[in-house]
């Protein structure tokens, strides 16, 4: 992250008010370019997340249904999780695929890395694209996940898109993502 543009903001003060292994919130006192002093602007950090779009052999891709307390409902999406402190990102696609699913498959490709929300977070996510993916482990749970696999058939996604079966916009960023990269998007 870097200031070094002439018309960024200056921060002056920075405290956290929340910093827990769910959420740590900075606030900031900034100066905008206009000279203007801007107390309690609220910043949420984040190590980043991976997304993983994995692909068994017989061209099936691996979806998640879980409770996404958030929103407050079972949403349907992709593997993925928090990079963990000293993780790197293909590390964190490969462990997440494994504890979310019990899938193993051939070393992650990235796809790309996107920006969350940049008004008032630092999150970046990576698209990590996991070929011949087969169930070789049990599931391995955090506290707060209880999670169903789904296999889907690869051309079915668009669909379940639009038809709104899944919604998470991170996620079907990630699914177009991958879809480019397989080259089965049209032009």
């Amino acid at each position: 992250m870097s200031n070094e543009h002439p018309r960024a903001w200056r921060v002056t003060e920075s405290t956290y008010v929340i910093d827990t292994p769910h959420l740590r919130l900075r606030k900031d006192t900034i100066i905008l370019p206009s000279g203007e002093r801007v107390e309690d602007y609220y910043v949420r950090e984040t190590r980043g997340f991976a997304i993983i779009f994995a692909l068994t052999r017989d061209e099936r891709v691996i979806l998640t249904r879980e409770y996404r307390h958030g929103y407050g409902a079972y949403l349907l999406g992709l593997p993925g999780g928090q990079i963990d402190e000293d993780e790197a990102p293909p590390d964190c696609a490969r462990r997440e695929l494994a504890e979310e699913t019990g899938y193993t498959g051939d070393p992650p490709e990235l796809i790309g890395s996107y920006i969350t929300a940049p008004v008032n977070s630092d999150g970046e996510f990576y698209v990590y694209l996991i070929r011949n993916a087969r169930r070789t482990l049990e599931q391995s749970f955090d506290s707060t996940e209880d999670i169903a696999v789904e296999l889907v058939p690869r051309e079915r996604l668009r669909a379940m898109i639009r038809d709104g079966s899944i919604r998470i916009s991170t996620h079907v960023l990630a699914i177009y993502a991958a879809l480019d990269h397989l080259g089965l998007l049209s032009e």
